[in-house]
């Protein structure tokens, strides 16, 4: 990381639907939005490609290849206004009954990183699990920009602190959070207050892009390293623009090193269907 490093970033909320066309018109109205204030990073939520609520088996219907329409399109779009795109993307997996919730970070000159969420949404009523499988464990999913590394996770991957220190592990700056974070009791705290534990806990910036209202909770944002909001949208669509700063970062960390003074590693746990711990797997 440079401390002289400066990125502007945009979070845009909007709510994506079963019209993949729409969806990709909708991103390409928001990217030249986001692109005109100054952004060179620019996020979307989960699920950006394809949505319905509750998930059904259109998803698997509507699920596209990496080298797809919509990765194409978000390529193409990264080239003409010279930004770094990151959306969510219902990815075709390998038995077509189910997708992986892939995320990706796509320049002009093709995909920078792919993340598949490794925690599904298996709580709250909700079974992620019956329409998705889950991403394997390995490397972390980054990509530098403008002298920062961002890496990427998504969603209920929130609610494991391991997640987010496995990619500042990985030397990352800044977290880019896509979500759908489905409505319910407590469910906009729980969202406001765990982004910000993960920035304050490890010292990074963090990017979050959800849907609006009255499916998601909204309340996209961005968040420095000490927890404080940068910028926000409220519960309708919207775009809200901030600067990640490698300078922030590097005093905040100088003021509270907790990242090299603390004393236990993440270890990767492999688990079962049913949140069962795998034979063999440290418990």
């Amino acid at each position: 990381m440079s401390e002289i490093a400066a990125v502007p970033v945009a979070v845009c909320q909007f709510a994506p639907t079963a019209s993949r066309a729409d969806n990709r018109e909708r991103i390409a109205e928001l990217t030249a939005d986001a692109a005109a204030r100054g952004a060179k990073l620019v996020v979307f939520p989960e699920y950006s490609s394809y949505f319905v609520d509750p998930l059904d088996e259109s998803l698997a219907a509507n699920a596209e290849d990496l080298d797809g329409e919509f990765v194409a399109t978000l390529a193409a779009l990264a080239a003409e206004y010279a930004v770094v795109i990151v959306a969510g993307l219902a990815e075709r997996a390998a038995d077509g009954e189910r997708v992986r919730n892939s995320v990706v970070a796509v320049r002009g000159d093709g995909i920078l990183a792919v993340y598949r969420k490794q925690h599904l949404y298996d709580a709250f009523g909700q079974r992620e699990s019956d329409w998705v499988e889950p991403g394997e464990l390995g490397p972390a999913a980054t990509f530098d920009l403008g002298g920062l590394r961002f890496g990427l996770m998504t969603c209920y991957d929130l609610r494991f602190p391991e997640v987010a220190r496995s990619l500042v592990d990985a030397q990352t700056d800044a977290l880019v959070v896509p979500a759908e974070w489905v409505r319910g009791p407590l469910k906009e705290h729980h969202w406001t207050t765990l982004l910000a534990a993960r920035a304050i806990e490890n010292t990074v910036y963090v990017i979050a892009a959800d849907h609006p209202t009255p499916i998601g909770v909204g309340h996209s944002q961005v968040i420095d390293p000490q927890g404080v909001i940068l910028a926000g949208v409220g519960t309708a669509p919207g775009i809200a623009v901030a600067v990640v700063e490698g300078e922030t970062i590097a005093r905040v960390r100088a003021t509270n090193p907790s990242l090299r003074v603390r004393r236990y590693a993440v270890v990767p746990r492999d688990t079962v269907p049913g949140g069962a711990v795998a034979p063999g797997a440290p418990s």
